[in-house]
C-alpha cells in the first residue's frame, strides 16, 4: 500500500535553499528527495532522543551504574573466548 503524498510549503532562508540544492546536486537526487531524507532522519533522531530521555529519567544513578558494571563483566567474559579478535580485547 502506498502512502498518500501531501504538499508542505516551507519558507527558508535563501542561503539554506542554495545549500540544499548544492547538496542534492552532489548526491544526484532532487531537492525533494534530499529534504524528505533529511527531515525523516532528523525526526527519527528526535524521537529516539525523547525515548531515551524518558527511559533514563526513570532510573537512578545507582541502577545505571550497577547495570553498566554487569554489562562490562559480560564483555570481559566474552573477551576471554578464543573467538574474540585481539583488536577487540579489553
Amino acid at each position: 500500500m502506498k502512502n498518500k503524498a501531501s504538499v508542505l510549503t516551507l519558507r527558508i532562508p535563501e542561503e539554506l535553499k542554495h545549500s540544499i540544492k548544492n547538496m542534492a546536486d552532489q548526491q544526484g537526487v532532487s531537492i525533494n528527495q534530499l529534504a524528505l531524507y533529511a527531515l525523516t532522519k532528523e525526526i527519527q533522531e528526535m524521537k529516539t532522543h525523547s525515548l531515551l530521555k524518558t527511559y533514563w529519567a526513570q532510573r537512578d544513578e545507582k541502577e545505571i551504574s550497577e547495570n553498566f558494571t554487569k554489562l562490562l563483566e559480560k564483555v570481559k567474559e566474552k573477551n576471554n573466548a578464543e573467538t574474540v579478535p585481539d583488536w577487540d580485547a579489553i
